[in-house]
């Protein structure tokens, strides 16, 4: 890293998925704002270098989840992390933020914390959903963290780490009234038409064990309803991996594959069948009516299932306390019970008015200026 004048600093991020990369990459924009020089190096995605992030290793190499999953990729993931770390004590800037990633992250920023860099993670992770004791690790591993959700600053705060409430970015960039006829239309479909969504995930394993799930129930809704149509978007890198699986599962149904496009998918649908993650926040903020489903390597679900606190896993029931959206998970997620799930959406209007009510809502509650709080709260650490 070249040395810069003392208001351009230099940064390393590392955002481990397509979700890590959004948020980076709006976080990005505004470090960037407040420093137009600013150097941003590591690990990332289109998102970020849209935002002139220079990306050591691109973001889709640690987009593995689940325990077997990690376990099959464990040498390359660790091989990564040990030469990053070396590169980055070689080079020293002025600060780490690490995005989301904790098993990648936190060790790593533990490393780099006693080495005397200081160290930022965004995203506090779900202790207060599962993992309760990784709270010790973030202690040793951040000097600082960016919160996305109210409660968890005063949770920090009991095991003294320093952290801040800056909302979720992605209550800042979608837009409280929902753009319903211009994404249709950009996606080429009538405004009448009743249109469903299947987004199944952004790692190579979601597609692997959800897509022929949510398509085999698109299948099993069109035989029912032959008037729907049915959008999937897809991030960038795993087309080879849905197409395949449409000509499986879905082969008559009409259904059009999105080269990414999300956004546009979730402001047009009228329903989406979705994979727990990031995804059913975005569609919360859409306010659009759901079912969360997630099904991974039998051996992971067996660990993790012991690990949860709460009754609910999707980020939407979790943020509004109650099931406000229906799960399936694991052996529920059969394509008939999500078949079954989205026609109780498609049959009660009135259920999704109110939905839509709760989900405004949310919005309100997580809407700030998340890409200034968050730059506030790294300038300071950074004694800027």
């Amino acid at each position: 890293m070249v040395a810069q004048a003392k208001s351009a600093p230099r940064l390393a991020l590392v955002a481990g998925e397509a979700s890590g990369d959004l948020l980076a990459g709006l976080l990005m924009g505004g470090l960037r704002q407040r420093w137009p020089d600013l150097t941003a190096q590591g690990i990332g995605g289109p998102r970020m270098a849209e935002q002139g992030f220079e990306a050591w290793w691109p973001h889709h190499k640690l987009a593995v989840r689940g325990y077997a999953e990690v376990l099959r990729h464990y040498r390359d993931i660790s091989g990564i992390r040990k030469q990053l770390a070396r590169r980055l004590l070689q080079e020293r800037p002025d600060a780490f933020i690490g995005v989301d990633a904790p098993d990648f992250n936190l060790g790593l920023e533990t490393w780099l914390r006693e080495a005397g860099l200081k160290t930022v993670h965004f995203v506090c992770p779900s202790i207060w959903a599962w993992r309760a004791k990784r709270v010790t690790k973030i202690a040793k591993a951040a000097d600082h963290v960016l919160c996305l959700f109210p409660f968890e600053p005063e949770l920090l705060a009991r095991h003294g780490i320093s952290a801040s409430y800056v909302g979720h970015p992605l209550a800042d960039t979608i837009p409280l009234e929902v753009p319903r006829a211009s994404a249709r239309q950009a996606l080429g479909l009538s405004a009448t038409e009743p249109v469903v969504a299947l987004l199944p995930g952004s790692r190579r394993s979601e597609i692997q064990y959800i897509a022929p799930h949510l398509l085999a129930a698109a299948a099993l809704l069109h035989r029912c309803r032959p008037e729907l149509r049915f959008v999937l978007p897809v991030v960038p890198g795993l087309r080879e991996m849905i197409d395949p699986l449409v000509a499986t599962h879905a082969a008559d149904v009409p259904l059009s594959v999105l080269d990414g496009r999300s956004h546009e998918a979730l402001a047009a649908c009228d329903l989406t069948l979705i994979a727990s993650g990031t995804a059913t926040l975005e569609a919360a903020l859409f306010k659009r009516p759901m079912v969360i489903t997630y099904h991974m390597h039998w051996l992971s679900w067996q660990l993790m299932k012991r690990m949860g606190y709460q009754p609910w896993v999707g980020l939407p029931n979790i943020l509004c306390r109650d099931f406000v959206v229906p799960e399936l998970l694991q052996d529920q997620a059969t394509p008939q019970a999500l078949a079954d799930a989205a026609l109780a959406w498609l049959d009660d209007p009135a259920r999704c008015e109110r939905l839509e009510q709760r989900f405004l809502e949310l919005h309100h509650l997580l809407r700030r200026n998340t890409a200034q709080a968050a730059t506030d709260a790294i300038a300071q650490v950074l004694g800027r």
